[in-house]
């Protein structure tokens, strides 16, 4: 795959709880080589109780933990390691978090000038209806999202739109499909 592109690749993969974000983007990094991050560990323990206790996250909530996945994608950036987080990602404003980290915030404008560079992200948005998302998630287990809170994900969506770059892949294809049409968009 390396000889195909010159430049390294950070990609988000992105959706509402149940989309199968963790599992698409373990299973993509398996397949290419590439380091991958489930932004689920990075929650600190208070997120994971409010949710745990069927509590919808808010934007305080959120930021701190978006800053220090930004960190860990700068990180690698600057290493040049090719990398997929899987991470919800939900609003406009939390995915320019991830590419500029807490300048994001502070500016509120898409793109200012700043001493360090926006990282170039792929955002992946796994979609699909929320009655299929709703039974993955009743046959999970040992997870800190409670069906309960799916509705307030959709709630709180707002899916990708131009001029960010994103690819938008249905989650009712097989796994084999989505990750070859994921890899597909990369390479």
């Amino acid at each position: 795959g390396r000889a195909r592109r010159a430049a390294m690749v950070l990609v988000v993969v992105m959706g509402v709880s149940g989309s199968g974000k963790t599992t698409v983007g373990s299973r993509l990094a398996e397949k290419l080589g590439w380091k991958f991050y489930d932004a689920d560990d990075y929650h600190p323990l208070e997120n994971k109780k409010k949710m745990a206790e069927g509590i919808p996250l808010n934007d305080e909530d959120r930021i701190p933990w978006l800053c220090t996945l930004h960190d860990i994608l700068r990180r690698e950036d600057t290493s040049r390691q090719d990398t997929i987080l899987a991470c919800s990602a939900l609003k406009k404003m939390y995915r320019r978090v991830l590419i500029s980290g807490a300048s994001a915030i502070e500016t509120n404008q898409p793109e200012q000038p700043r001493e360090k560079p926006a990282l170039k992200i792929l955002f992946v948005h796994l979609d699909g209806p929320m009655d299929i998302i709703a039974d993955r998630l009743e046959k999970r287990r040992g997870h800190f999202m409670p069906l309960e809170l799916l509705k307030s994900q959709f709630d709180t969506l707002e899916p990708p739109s131009a001029p960010e770059n994103f690819i938008t892949v249905s989650l009712e294809k097989s796994l084999p499909e989505i990750v070859l049409e994921i890899e597909n968009a990369i390479l």
